[in-house]
């Protein structure tokens, strides 16, 4: 976690705290933005951090950040209350998989509503798996958020030296397209080429 700025570090050594958590997720195309509270702030760029989206509705809860160890990268879950049955929908779609989300712990001044400068960023990572819940008068969207060091577990099975592989990876990119006399299979990334044959 990064260290606090010495603002953040007055603040938070003063007789009352008003202390705030704050999440960002850049969705495609929209923005949300919110803290786990009502109200706003008065001053940007936090009076963009609101307690309940219009949209999306608002957060429920935000679990403990996991440090990665062994097999695991640094991880955090999220859970969404959202406005109507439109926002779950949306919400849980797959083309929200991947977006970013950051998550800060601020202090704001209580008589003016500005946020003390420099609030510390906990998480940077991005939404990986949503899990709706419902119960008999709710309905609930969690997260599961994995930071980008995730990636290094990527054991990248199944590439092979084809087109059909190539096209996956770069649409559009023929450049394997019409390879023609190959009469062995070329394991992708093989140091091995005693086995090519070329006519």
């Amino acid at each position: 976690m990064a260290e606090a700025s010495p603002a953040m570090q007055a603040a938070m050594a003063a007789r009352t705290v008003r202390m705030f958590g704050a999440v960002e997720i850049l969705f495609p195309g929209y923005a949300l933005r919110l803290i786990d509270g009502p109200g706003a702030f008065a001053a940007a760029p936090w009076n963009a951090f609101t307690g309940r989206d219009p949209r999306f509705g608002t957060i429920a809860s935000i679990d403990t950040i996991s440090d990665g160890t062994g097999d695991d990268a640094p991880a955090i879950s999220l859970t969404l209350n959202p406005a109507n049955d439109i926002a779950v929908a949306s919400l849980a779609a797959s083309a929200m998989q991947g977006s970013r989300v950051r998550c800060w712990l601020g202090v704001v001044q209580a008589t003016t509503g500005i946020v003390v400068p420099d609030p510390i960023l906990l998480f940077d990572g991005k939404l990986d798996v949503a899990t709706i819940k419902w119960g008999s008068r709710s309905r609930s969207v969690d997260y599961d958020i994995v930071s980008d060091f995730e990636r290094f577990f990527d054991l990248e099975e199944a590439i092979r030296l084809s087109d059909s592989h190539h096209q996956d990876v770069w649409p559009g990119e023929q450049g394997l397209a019409f390879v023609t006399g190959v009469t062995a299979t070329v394991p992708w990334g093989t140091n091995n080429l005693g086995s090519v044959v070329t006519k």
